[in-house]
This record gives C-alpha cells, sequence and structure tokens, in this order.
C-alpha cells in the first residue's frame, strides 16, 4: 500500500475511537448517574492515552513525509491530518491524559455548582483546568501567543488580534441598534403552562421540518444543550422549562442546525479526518442560520403559530403579533437566551476574559468579580446570582478556552450565508411561510455541508457565498429585520 493509504487506514481507526469517547461525554451529561463522574474521568483519560499515542506514532510522521496526494480530497486529507499531528506531538501525554481526566469530573463539579450558586465551590477545580490549559497552551504556541494557540482547535486560521478587529467594528452598531430599540414596546412573553410532554413533541415536530434524520439521531434532555457525533450517529439534546416553551423549540432547533451538518457530510468522508464540521465557527453558522435567519424569520413564525396552537392550544399572544413575541428585545443576564442584538455582546465579554486569562492580567480567584464589573458595564445590569454571571456556561469547565468567539464567527458568517441564500432561492419567504424549508436546507447541504472539512473555514464560507466574508451582511440584516419589526 502506497504511505498515504496506510496514513488513513491509521486514521480511520483513530476517528472512529475518537467517536467512541465522544459518545462517553453525551453519556456523561445525559444519562451517567452521578456517582461515576471519578470513574468516567479515569475511562476518558484511558481513551485519550490511547488516542494520544495513535496521534503522535512516529509513524504518522513518516507516512506524512512520503505521503503524495493523488487529488484534492487526499490532498485536504492531508492537510488535516497533518494539523492535528503538529499539534499533538507538541503535548506532552501525559498532559493530554490529566487534561482529559480533569475536565471529565470538572463538568459535574460546575453543574453541581451552578445548580447552588455556589462560585467558591467550583473555583478550585476551574483553577486546575486554566492551569493544564495554560501549560497546553504555552507548548502548542511554541513561543507565540498562548490564546492564539488555543484559537486553532475551534477556527483554525484566525488569531486574537483579528477577531478583536471585527468585534470592534461591530460593536458600534450592535449598541446602536440596542439604543434605537430601547424606545420600542415590546410584547410580553407568552403566557401559561407549557407541559414538558408538549414541549418535545413540538420540537421533535419541527427538528424534522429542518432535515433532522431520527434514523441516525436522537433528542435528550442536557442542563446545556449541545450537538454530539458525526456520520451515522449524531446525537442532540434541549432543556425544557414549562413556563417558557420557546427555549426548547430554539435550542432544538439551534442544536439541529449543528446536527445536520454533520448528518449531511458526504458518506464516504465519514470517520475520516474531513467527516466532520471543518471548524465551530462554520458549524455554529450551520446552528445560527438554521434557529435565526430561518426559524425568527416573520414568514416561518407565521407557520409556527399554528403549530403551537396544536400542541398548546390558544396562545396568549395573537398571530399578528407572534413575530415580535418570537424576537423581543431584552437585555438579560443568560447568553444561551439572549436575543440576535444582544447576543454578540455576550460572546465579546466572555473573549475578552478569556484573552486576560491566557495573558496573564487575570487570575481564576479574581474571574467573578472581573465577570461582574464587565456585565455591568456592557449591559447595565447588576449580575443577582453566579448562574446568572460567571457559572452559567459549561464552556470553561470541561477546558474550552477559545471557543466563545466562535460564537459570533458563526453569526457572520451566517449573515453572509443568508445573503448568498437569499439571492439563489428568490421565494424563500413564501416557502418559509408554508412550513417548507427543504428549499434553503438543500441549499446549505449542497453548498456547504456535505463537503465537511474538504476546505479550509474561510474557504468553505467563500466556496458557498461566492464572495468574500465581511460582518455587513448580518449587521444589516439586524438592521432591517429589527427595525421593521419594532418601527426603530
Amino acid at each position: 500500500m502506497a504511505a498515504i493509504d496506510d496514513l488513513l487506514a491509521h486514521q480511520r481507526t483513530s476517528a472512529a475511537l475518537g467517536q467512541v469517547m465522544g459518545r462517553l461525554g453525551w453519556d456523561q451529561e445525559t444519562m451517567m448517574p452521578p456517582g461515576a463522574a471519578e470513574q468516567r474521568g479515569e475511562e476518558m483519560a484511558a481513551l485519550e492515552t490511547v488516542l494520544h499515542a495513535r496521534r503522535t506514532d512516529p509513524k504518522v510522521g513518516d507516512w506524512l513525509a512520503q505521503a503524495e496526494p493523488r487529488d484534492e480530497v487526499e490532498a485536504a486529507h492531508l492537510r488535516e491530518i497533518r494539523r492535528g499531528y503538529e499539534r499533538s506531538v507538541k503535548v506532552p501525554a501525559d498532559l493530554a491524559a490529566e487534561l482529559a481526566r480533569l475536565t471529565s469530573v470538572s463538568q459535574g463539579i460546575w453543574a453541581k455548582a451552578r445548580a447552588a450558586d455556589d462560585v467558591a465551590a467550583f473555583l478550585p477545580t476551574l483553577k486546575q483546568v486554566v492551569a493544564l490549559r495554560r501549560e497546553e497552551a504555552a507548548a502548542i504556541a511554541d513561543g507565540g501567543d498562548p490564546y492564539d494557540a488555543l484559537l486553532q482547535d475551534y477556527e483554525p486560521g484566525t488569531n486574537a488580534a483579528e477577531i478583536a478587529a471585527l468585534f470592534d467594528r461591530m460593536r458600534p452598531r450592535l449598541v446602536a441598534l440596542r439604543d434605537r430599540l430601547a424606545g420600542a414596546q415590546m410584547p410580553s412573553s407568552l403566557e401559561g403552562r407549557f407541559a414538558k410532554e408538549a414541549q418535545l413533541a413540538l420540537s421533535a415536530e419541527v427538528a424534522g421540518v429542518f432535515g433532522y434524520d431520527f434514523d441516525i439521531g436522537r433528542i435528550d434532555l442536557a442542563v446545556h444543550p449541545f450537538s454530539s457525533g458525526s456520520g451515522a450517529d449524531v446525537r442532540i439534546t434541549t432543556r425544557v422549562d414549562e413556563a417558557e416553551p420557546l427555549g426548547c423549540l430554539y435550542s432544538t432547533i439551534h442544536e439541529v442546525g449543528h446536527a445536520c451538518y454533520e448528518q449531511n457530510i458526504a458518506a464516504d468522508l465519514r470517520l475520516t479526518a474531513l467527516g466532520q464540521g471543518v471548524s465551530m465557527g462554520v458549524h455554529e453558522s450551520q446552528s445560527r442560520i438554521y434557529e435565526n435567519q430561518l426559524a425568527r424569520s416573520v414568514p416561518f413564525t407565521r407557520y409556527l403559530y399554528g403549530r403551537m396552537e396544536a400542541h398548546f392550544g390558544a396562545l396568549s399572544a395573537s398571530a399578528d403579533d407572534f413575530a415580535r413575541v418570537i424576537n423581543r428585545v431584552e437585555t438579560g443576564f443568560i447568553r444561551t437566551e439572549a436575543d440576535e442584538v444582544h447576543y454578540n455582546l455576550h460572546v465579546m465579554l466572555r473573549f475578552d476574559l478569556e484573552r486576560q486569562l491566557f495573558g496573564g492580567s487575570l487570575e481564576v480567584a479574581d474571574l467573578e468579580e472581573a465577570w461582574n464589573a464587565r456585565f455591568a458595564s456592557d449591559f447595565g445590569m447588576e449580575v443577582d446570582k453566579p448562574s446568572n454571571g460567571v457559572l452559567q456556561d459549561v464552556h470553561w469547565s470541561v477546558g474550552l478556552f477559545g471557543y466563545f468567539p466562535t460564537y459570533s464567527l458563526g453569526n457572520v458568517y451566517a449573515g453572509c450565508l443568508h445573503e448568498a441564500l437569499r439571492r439563489d432561492v428568490p421565494d424563500l419567504d413564501a416557502q418559509l411561510e408554508a412550513g417548507d424549508p427543504s428549499a434553503a436546507l438543500a441549499w446549505l447541504r449542497e453548498n456547504l455541508q456535505r463537503h465537511g472539512a474538504l476546505r479550509t473555514p474561510r474557504e468553505t464560507i467563500m466556496h458557498a457565498t461566492g464572495g468574500a466574508i465581511s460582518e455587513a451582511p448580518l449587521l444589516d440584516y439586524l438592521d432591517a429585520k429589527y427595525g421593521a419589526l419594532f418601527g426603530v
């Protein structure tokens, strides 16, 4: 066999083991008994040890040196395998295993601390996580910026300076739109009790409308909704609040966007280096365009109103006002519940704190105080409890530093995709009002999803849209949408 064939066979087994490890993570957040946390940490460490050995096997370096791609697909395989190999060989095996063990245990500690609003119960563990990630970042950076090194795990090809410049361009228009909307009359939230079973039934129905394949997927409950897996086993989770049904519904649609990206990657790429989303920013572009530009659009909310009445009976909002209810703008504490106007401001806060943590100007012991001060400055509200502040997100407990900015990159990418989608599907609104997003889903599948990681993140978006990447389409969309809805 040629060196490239040996390399791809080795990579396929590693990818399969990675999926097994991911399934353990899914189980931990959905079904694992709480007393199993310590053992699960050991199991995760054991699997990471095996995977790290495979990723850093000297044979991989030899194969990469000898391999000659026979087409553009094999060239892309080599690009992605080489990137992973060069990163992995810089990280000591014992550090990789300890990170896997600690972040598995840490997630459970965070969940308990969040439920009890007890920051002190979590900070010692978070301090250990940050210390290990700092050590890992320093090893990967090899003298460069540690935070930039972490960003490559989630959005290859970008750096903190580029993201900071993007945020500096976005912030003035977002704040100006927020300020204009502050004087608008907002509708009330939906009133009543919305049974858990009915919410889950509607969520499953709408997941199907948006193309989620239940033959290779399932929906479960979790503290923090997420999508897990790729190829022929892609699972999502949601959460239920019987006083507020829109959270469950739109969390589900958001995760369906992630899941459909993975489900729709070409079958011949499964369990390869290309058989997954190319970056978290591109991944987030799918979840955000499903959730916002499609499912929160005025036409789709007209369809959704009827489906909600079918599941819950008469609603407290009228059909004419329902789109305004769905898109109501309100300053709040929780990122995952934020409207489109406020959402990116939440991300910017986290991005700046992460840079400070890894730049040496902020320590874990001071993180809550820094969070609360920054939130008060950006949002004009005092954080009332830790679960509405520094404890609200799962990401830091599992070591995902560098992940948060990809949410806003995803919004920017989604803006570009939406602009191109409307160009190519001119009757999109009529289709959405009929509850039929199939043309939009087919466009996304053909132009982006099926290709997996064939192209780099930026190339993926530019290939799909046929144009350059810019924040302007997103900001123009927000101005137009909210201006029309609320007369500002």
